[in-house]
Formats: C-alpha cells, sequence, structure tokens
C-alpha cells in the first residue's frame, strides 16, 4: 500500500513536479493527426501533464503545440485566428509561429526589435502513424522518435482513434 506522500509522488505530472519531469523526457501521443486536418485550421484545445495548450497547423502544414495563453495579456490563443504561418492572438493581434516565436506585433511601435524577446512556450510535434507526438522536455535530451513497426505502415494497415470515459 502506499503512502499519501507516495501516491502524490507519482500521480502528480505538471511542470516541475518529479513524474512531470520524467514523462517529459519521451514522446508522448497529444492528438490524432485529424483533429487538425489542414493548414490554417481552427486551433485545438489540449491538456497535456497537466499544461494548457493549444494545437495548430500553420499555413505550411506544420503542427505546432504552444502554450494556451498569449504572454502578453493571458488571452486564450484557442480563439486567434490561424493565419499566414502563424496563430494571432484576439486581444492585441501578436502572431506566433509553431516554434513559439512572435513574428508580428501589430500594435508595439517598436515591434521589429521588441518582438524577438518575445517567446511563447512551444514543443516540437512530430506526425506520425495518425498521430501528433510531442516532446516536452530539455532540448538537448531530445530523443529518437520511438521505432514502432505500425508508424510506417500505410493507414489502411492500422486503427487510431481517441476513447474519453
Amino acid at each position: 500500500m502506499l503512502s499519501r506522500e507516495e501516491n502524490e509522488l507519482i500521480c502528480r505530472t505538471g511542470p516541475g513536479m518529479p513524474m512531470g519531469e520524467f514523462f517529459r523526457r519521451f514522446w508522448l501521443p497529444v492528438a490524432l493527426a485529424e483533429e487538425i486536418p489542414g493548414p490554417d485550421c481552427d486551433p485545438v484545445r489540449v491538456q497535456v501533464l497537466g499544461e494548457h495548450l493549444v494545437l495548430f497547423r500553420d499555413t505550411q502544414g506544420r503542427p505546432g503545440l504552444v502554450d494556451a495563453y498569449c504572454p502578453h495579456r493571458g488571452a486564450p490563443l484557442f480563439f486567434g485566428r490561424n493565419e499566414e504561418c502563424g496563430l494571432r492572438c484576439v486581444y492585441h493581434g501578436w502572431k506566433f509561429d509553431v516554434h513559439g516565436d512572435c513574428v508580428d506585433m501589430p500594435n508595439v511601435p517598436e515591434g521589429e526589435t521588441f518582438k524577438a524577446k518575445v517567446k511563447l512556450q512551444a514543443y516540437s510535434v512530430v506526425e506520425a502513424g495518425d498521430l501528433l507526438w510531442a516532446y516536452m522536455g530539455p532540448a538537448d535530451k531530445k530523443p529518437p522518435m520511438p521505432g514502432f513497426d505500425w508508424l510506417g505502415l500505410p493507414s489502411t494497415h492500422r486503427y487510431v482513434k481517441k476513447f474519453r470515459l
């Protein structure tokens, strides 16, 4: 039987928690690829390891997983416009790419120099096996993608679904 402290240790997966830091060292399936079907589609809210995030696909078709809230005023980026290779906040129009870099600040006079200082938390995302996989740990510790055989099979030879209980 686990003590309360031991149970808390293995069940808490948020940022900074021991199990959260452990799980962040692996590639995790975070969504079905069909949830963001094409370039500039609507963003999707996801919660992974206790973090509220937004998943989107940019104009070039690259998937991005970023913090759910704009660093400017905390507006939810889920309501943002997915346009021209970035997710634009509806509050003041700051736009972020799939790497979390601010690429446009229309309401800031010194926008060209200031936007280089603004960064949104973003995670690496890879599409494989009709799933979107994210790595949420330190960049220097990133492992290779899992080598599951079914990831290389055509979609007609696998069945991938999400169930909610």
